[in-house]
């Protein structure tokens, strides 16, 4: 059983930057893929960043303002975004699997969120 717990959601202005926390404890090898998914009021969750936990290899949605990164000692995946716009308001959710991928279906565990809202 793996458990992960976002935070570090908040309230900010356009064109600032917030970094996301996931705390992750249980089996370490059924969550050897860290991913950000992000869902925005009235639309389906979409794919934000991945990575992979043992290799450091990364995959996303757009490169440009999204930089994920881990710290294994810790447990703990990040996900830096940078130059927010007021789109990017969304429920953040931090998942773990074993495989790194772009789609919900591959990733077996998910956190409760975190709250992301960008507004002047």
């Amino acid at each position: 059983q793996v458990t992960l717990v976002e935070s570090g959601g908040g309230l900010v202005q356009p064109g600032g930057s917030l970094r996301l926390s996931c705390a992750a404890s249980g089996d370490t090898y059924s969550r050897s893929v860290m991913s950000w998914f992000r869902q925005a009021p009235g639309r389906e969750r979409q794919f934000v960043a991945a990575i992979n936990l043992n290799d450091g290899g990364t995959r996303y949605v757009d490169p440009g303002r999204f930089t994920i990164s881990r710290d294994n000692a810790k447990n703990t995946a990040y996900l830096q975004i940078d130059t927010l716009k007021p789109e990017d308001t969304a429920i953040y959710y931090c998942a773990a699997g074993q495989t790194l991928g772009t789609v919900r279906r591959v990733y077996i565990y998910w956190g409760q969120g975190t709250q992301v809202t960008v507004s002047s």
